[in-house]
């Protein structure tokens, strides 16, 4: 687990005692899924939160071989941030085995899977995949970023906006974060 465990801190000093604490928590997550190759915590503190209840965030992400799952959580304290967002991947972990498994049909549950006959995940109730109710099509028009941000608040979209970077001749998502900033999504193939 330490080979792959990387632990980082955004505006805040990671102590040895929150490293421990994180690393004895992370552990547990290769109980549930034995194929990651690498997960990253980084922790955060803000002191511009809207909030004294989102000034600390941890922010998790766990890669393996056709899986990426990322979970954040902001609190008062961190250890609680840290628990919260662990509390998510588990939940991630168990519908991601829990889809994998259901489409066998054989009848097994996501429990026969576990190697822990004690472990403890989250019961996932029987649900239908989402339906898509709308589609939509538009045109995309070759922009710079700074064009998309005008582009993004001429039209009124608060979230996100879609469009083709003309510098790297690919589609973007432009988004919103939570402290009125923006960010760019660039996908790749791989």
């Amino acid at each position: 687990m330490a080979d792959n465990l990387e632990i980082s801190g955004r505006d805040f000093e990671v102590t040895e005692r929150i490293q421990d604490y994180v690393t004895k928590k992370v552990a547990r997550l290769e109980r549930y899924l034995n194929a990651i190759d690498e997960i990253r915590v980084d922790l955060g503190h803000v002191k511009t939160a809207r909030s004294a209840v989102d000034r600390y965030v941890a922010q998790m992400t766990v890669k393996g071989k056709g899986f990426l799952l990322r979970s954040e959580e902001r609190s008062d304290d961190i250890r609680t941030a840290v628990d919260a967002a662990l509390d998510k991947l588990t939940r991630q972990i168990a519908r991601l085995k829990g889809k994998r498994y259901d489409v066998r049909r054989d009848g097994k549950s996501v429990a026969d899977f576990v190697q822990d006959p004690d472990l403890d995940l989250p019961e996932l109730e029987a649900e239908e995949p989402p339906a898509i109710l709308r589609r939509k099509q538009f045109d995309l028009i070759p922009m710079a970023e700074e064009e998309a941000i005008e582009q993004m608040k001429l039209l009124g979209h608060d979230n996100f906006f879609v469009f083709f970077n003309a510098k790297t001749g690919a589609i973007n998502v432009l988004y919103r974060r939570r402290d009125d900033s923006y960010g760019l999504i660039e996908p790749r193939i791989r």
